[in-house]
């Protein structure tokens, strides 16, 4: 089984809220700097990219953390983040065309946007 088929940890209800936020919030601490970052869902998973890899930032930090937060709407939670890598990337470059358009996502669907592609868990079972 690999991580994508295990249960995402999202409530119904939030998925449906992630899928129709057109962006949300986040940070790499609870306490740092809010970033606008646009979300999509796809088969019950909650996927962020970056459209430019980088070491630093809520990315990096993210990353190397293996956590961050996210805010939707003034809700805070927080997140475990794992990386999926480019060869799992297909499906969620198609959530990013059918959410923003193919023109919208056109830098959220490169290899190197799709190599920063961000699975993001609840840490506590209602997300």
């Amino acid at each position: 089984m690999t991580s994508m088929d295990a249960p995402s940890g999202w409530s119904t209800e939030r998925l449906r809220q992630l899928a129709q936020t057109r962006e949300l919030e986040i940070a790499s601490t609870p306490t740092g700097r809010w970033l606008p970052i646009w979300v999509v869902v796809d088969a019950d998973h909650v996927f962020v990219r970056t459209w430019h890899r980088r070491t630093t930032g809520w990315y990096g930090r993210g990353g190397a953390s293996g956590r961050a937060w996210i805010r939707v709407a003034g809700d805070s939670v927080e997140v475990v983040v794992t990386a999926i890598g480019i060869t799992d990337a297909g499906a969620v470059d198609g959530a990013y065309r059918a959410k923003y358009g193919v023109s919208g996502a056109a830098s959220m669907v490169t290899a190197e946007a799709a190599a920063s592609s961000l699975c993001l868990t609840p840490v506590d079972a209602d997300g």
